[in-house]
């Protein structure tokens, strides 16, 4: 495993350390140093990372605190505080 993908590991668990502390503003940053790692190394962020993390403002996702989760026919549908969603298939 290469040096960027196992910070994109660490940052993941400091991301959701932070956002279960309640320090979001920490947790953003940690999500957009995550991204600019994966971005400048070509790398793909793991799947756990993306399906917890909000496109628009970089928030990481806690369902209940920050983020609404339905289900629908045939997928999921993740609302974010600041009205982005995404939608997953069922897996």
């Amino acid at each position: 495993m290469s040096i960027a993908a196992e910070r994109l590991e660490r940052l993941e668990a400091l991301a959701a350390a932070a956002a279960a502390e309640g320090n979001d503003d920490r947790a953003r940053s940690y999500v957009r140093l995550a991204r600019r790692i994966a971005e400048r190394n070509r790398l793909a962020l793991p799947r756990s990372f993306t399906r917890f993390t909000c496109d628009a403002c970089d928030a990481y996702l806690r369902p209940g605190a920050n983020a609404r989760v339905r289900l629908r026919d045939g997928h999921v549908v993740v609302t974010c505080d600041c009205g982005e969603q995404a939608r997953y298939p069922y897996e």
